[in-house]
């Protein structure tokens, strides 16, 4: 059922900031203010599938190890800190970042790098003002030292 809730969630929110709302832009504003990139918009897929890959990984973690879900109404039950989780503390919204600079790259669209940079505050506001409280309450000392060790935004590559 964890599974169930997972793939709704995805389809719901990330899908959303991902894909329905790009495409609306696209749509909304066809004359827009484009940069041209020539053949080197194509690089563009790099980041949408890296993207794709890290949020589906973070997903599946979220559902199996963590024992919930992504969505904020159905936690993990757990903390979650294996996988991309021992380089970032955030990979999912990392992920969906990179998804919409490579659609920004791959149609050369201003508004959707724009877009992206509005999602990334509202992600770091989320994360600051609500998510790391809570998840300090929830798990305590756990997440205090998964705090300590692990970085925000930018991953650590251990050696």
């Amino acid at each position: 059922m964890t599974l169930i809730k997972t793939l709704i969630f995805t389809i719901l929110a990330p899908g959303t900031v991902t894909i329905l709302i790009p495409r609306w832009l696209l749509a909304s504003s066809p004359g827009a203010e484009r940069f041209d990139i020539g053949v080197l918009r194509f690089l563009g897929v790099v980041p949408i599938l890296l993207g794709v890959s890290i949020y589906l990984w973070c997903a599946w973690d979220f559902t199996f190890a963590g024992k919930g879900t992504p969505a904020p109404i159905d936690p993990p039950k757990e903390l979650v800190a294996r996988g991309l989780y021992r380089y970032v503390r955030n990979p999912m919204y990392v992920g969906m970042t990179s998804v919409l600079i490579g659609e920004a790259l791959l149609f050369q669209s201003l508004a959707l790098l724009a877009y992206a940079g509005t999602v990334l505050l509202v992600f770091h506001l989320f994360v600051v003002l609500y998510e790391e409280p809570a998840l300090r309450r929830k798990f305590g000392d756990s997440y205090r030292r998964f705090l300590d060790t692990v970085p925000r935004w930018i991953p650590r590559i251990k050696g």
